[in-house]
Order: structure tokens, then sequence, then C-alpha cells
């Protein structure tokens, strides 16, 4: 893990820090390789890991954007490569096999709102800002901005916000099903920590499976319902579900 990215590890549950506060956290080559690389082996050295939480160092931004500076001498070769590369890192999210809640503590922008929009849960502070101005910019969203802002808040809403490039504070994101909280930035933390103590005592297999049969029905090279109903199948024969069931029979807490 390169310097841009900070982790802490406490009780199971890995908070990933975008650290560039002087940049508003603004999305570089070296962010993205250190998102893929923790997402694809790093998490690996985390022992029981529950739940990944990611936020953005400093006050004002959870992620403002990618680094244009990045940008300028990029031929259309090279920067479909990044794009594809953004899009590969952040599938590593969207599919990780733990909870992942993006704790957005300020600006999310462009790949900001993307990166956000990859993780499963997203909790935002009262002050936080969502948009893709990527149009301004004579540009659209290329870390798969396109394909998951509709599946959130609808074609219409996201031809709007996407066409437009507006931003919308947290409490607009609220209501359009953009996030799933906007609270006080004090609290921003505790609230992603109170999801992971309702989401612990659950089967961590079928939190994992859940994450999948969910995410299938969005992949057009699956059918959501064929996956639903085969892991429902396999998740019956785990010593997970045997143990869940008889705790339920015998009225006690189940020991996952």
């Amino acid at each position: 893990m390169n310097d841009t990215i900070t982790i802490e590890i406490k009780e199971h549950i890995a908070t990933l820090t975008i650290d560039r506060p002087k940049a508003l956290n603004a999305i570089n080559a070296d962010v993205m390789q250190g998102l893929n690389d923790w997402f694809s082996e790093g998490y690996k050295s985390v022992d029981k890991l529950r739940g990944v939480i990611i936020t953005g160092g400093g006050e004002k931004a959870f992620v403002a954007g990618a680094d244009i500076k990045g940008f300028t001498n990029l031929t259309a070769e090279s920067g479909s490569e990044v794009s594809r590369f953004g899009q590969e890192t952040y599938f590593l999210i969207e599919n990780f096999h733990v909870p992942v809640i993006a704790a957005v503590n300020g600006f999310a922008l462009g790949g900001g709102c993307e990166l956000a929009m990859a993780c499963h849960i997203r909790v935002a502070s009262m002050d936080a800002k969502f948009g893709l101005p990527e149009v301004s910019l004579g540009l659209i969203p290329g870390y798969g901005g396109t394909q998951r802002l509709p599946q959130l808040v609808g074609k219409a809403k996201a031809m709007e916000l996407i066409l437009t490039g507006q931003m919308i504070s947290a409490e607009e994101a609220v209501k359009i099903g953009l996030i799933n909280y906007a609270i006080d930035k004090d609290e921003l933390i505790s609230k992603c920590q109170s999801i992971f103590k309702k989401t612990r005592t659950k089967g961590p297999l079928a939190v994992s499976k859940a994450i999948e049969a969910i995410n299938a029905y969005y992949d057009k090279s699956n059918d959501g319902f064929e996956t639903e109903h085969s892991t429902f199948g396999l998740l019956l024969e785990s010593d997970e579900c045997k143990e869940g069931v008889s705790a339920f029979i015998e009225k006690r807490k189940a020991e996952f």
C-alpha cells in the first residue's frame, strides 16, 4: 500500500482513508493503484475481516474527483485504459465479500461520487455534496458512473444529473436514493460502526452470498434469479445455516 491511503484495523473492521487532503483527496494513479492492491490482495492480511469503511482525510472532502492534471497528456488509447482500470478497481469494491461502507465526509464529486456508488452502503455528513460534473470538462464519468447512477436513482434523474453536471446536497441525495443516510459529521463513523454491529451478528457466508446475489441482478452476463436460487440451495447445506436454523428453533443466539 502506498502513502496515499492509510489503513486502520479495529475489531475486524478496516478503515481506509484516502489521505490527500491538500488535493481534496483527488484520485490519482497512486490512489487507484492502492485501492486495487488492497481490495485484490491486501485485505488478506486482516484476520477475520468483517467490514470496510472508506473515507477521506481532512475536513472538506471524501474524494473531490479525479486528479485532472493527470489527464492532460492522455491519448484515446491511454485514456480508455485509465477508465478500464478504474472500473476494474471499483468492481473489486462492489463485489467485495464483506460489506463496504462509504463514509462521505465532504465533497464526493466525479470519481469520488463513483467510488461511493461502488460501495454497498453510503453514509454521508449533512455538509456532503455529490455530483458528476465531467461534462463541464468535455468528458463523461469514466469509472462506472453512467452505469451505477441509473441503478440507484433511475434513468431520468441520472440523465439530469450527468447531463447538467449538477451538484446536490446530502439531503437531496437521500431523497433520490443515492445515499442511505445524511447525519451530523461527528456521528459519521459511529453510524458506520452501528451498521456493522448489526451485520456482524449475521452469518458471514450468508452476508457474502447476499452481496453476490444482489449484484447479479445488475450483471448482464448473469441471471440474478438463477444466482439466488442456486445460492439459497448451497447455503441450506452449510454449517452456518444449520447453526442459524437450530438457534432459531431453540430460541437462542446463533454462534457463527
